[in-house]
């Protein structure tokens, strides 16, 4: 029989280059006017004269170049060379004396340390840089705890990962919708790798209306779905998918896997073949190769179709490779 994977909502590194979270650094002068403004004495009556001559406007002072931004200096360090990023960012570290100084340069080293692999230690460096934002201050600390969470996840700890995403989630007044999106897709990648896909579904549909726009949600509500033996909710989601990012190998790969399960081999065969055609050198396009291997050749004009997988027929073995 055909060989298929059970569920395809694997987690997944935001690169670098998908934006960082709000600088907090301005935020942190927020606090109490050292010098408050009083209001002023009732003008003294004086005689009429004349006026004072208008002085002399200022000679204007050349404009001064704005100090390059830390962090965006302390990632290019990472980008060009791993190695000189976590010097930067460790090095960074040690100038700050406060836990609120030090939440920038902590986020530097979690974004290196998760480009290098080091998931466990990644985690730890977000969640300094959350305990470093004031409590009033709470919502800069939103982006902070999505990197956490996908640290965990992609980590082997979507326990800890729900955690901090559970909390991303609560945090009240954080208006950016696109990015709850984003994590309502990691809570439900958390909830399916702990088995509580009812709950993993419920994050999506709310994915679904923060972030309608977002290829990779449907994707994963499809795949869910799918499993699910919902066959029709399975297609529905994967055309939105498709609709929204027609390019995706892993869209083109689930859209085969569907259509194979709902005994639709010859869309199968157009959507692997696709996936194949347009991103060739992906894993994606391998596992199709192997999916198109197993369920053979194109029957030719005339010819009786073979069985779908729903008819009971036995379809072709995956190669041992």
């Amino acid at each position: 029989m055909l060989v298929l994977p059970i569920l395809m909502l694997t987690p997944q590194i935001v690169p670098a280059s998908a934006g960082f979270p709000m600088p907090v650094a301005a935020l942190m002068q927020i606090g109490p006017n050292p010098s408050p403004q009083e209001g002023a004495a009732l003008p003294i009556p004086r005689r009429h004269r004349p006026a004072d001559p208008a002085p002399s406007p200022a000679p204007a002072s050349p404009p001064q170049p704005r100090a390059p931004d830390r962090l965006a200096v302390c990632l290019a360090k990472a980008l060009h060379d791993p190695a000189m990023g976590l010097a930067e960012a460790r090095g960074w570290l040690a100038e700050g004396q406060k836990p609120e100084q030090r939440v920038r340069a902590n986020q530097c080293l979690g974004i290196v340390l998760t480009q290098q692999g080091q998931f466990d230690e990644a985690e730890q460096a977000f969640a300094d840089a959350i305990a470093g934002v004031p409590m009033l201050q709470e919502v800069a600390a939103v982006p902070l705890m999505a990197m956490a969470g996908n640290a965990a996840l992609a980590g082997g700890h979507p326990d800890r990962a729900l955690v901090w995403l559970d909390k991303a989630v609560a945090v009240r007044g954080y208006a950016d919708n696109a990015a709850l999106g984003d994590i309502q897709t990691d809570r439900a990648r958390a909830l399916v790798a702990l088995d509580r896909p009812a709950e993993a579904a419920t994050a999506l549909d709310e994915a679904h209306r923060l972030s309608p726009d977002l290829a990779e949600g449907w994707l994963l509500s499809a795949t869910l779905a799918r499993r699910n033996k919902d066959m029709p909710r399975a297609q529905r989601d994967i055309e939105v998918a498709a609709h929204l990012d027609a390019t995706d190998p892993a869209i083109g790969l689930e859209a085969g896997v569907i259509a194979v399960l709902d005994g639709r081999d010859e869309a199968a065969r157009k959507s692997w073949e696709s996936v194949v055609r347009t991103a060739p050198d992906s894993d994606e396009a391998k596992t199709a190769k192997s999916y198109l291997e197993q369920l053979g050749p194109a029957p030719t004009s005339g010819a009786t179709p073979s069985a779908s997988p729903s008819s009971g027929a036995t379809q072709p073995e995956k190669k041992p490779s």
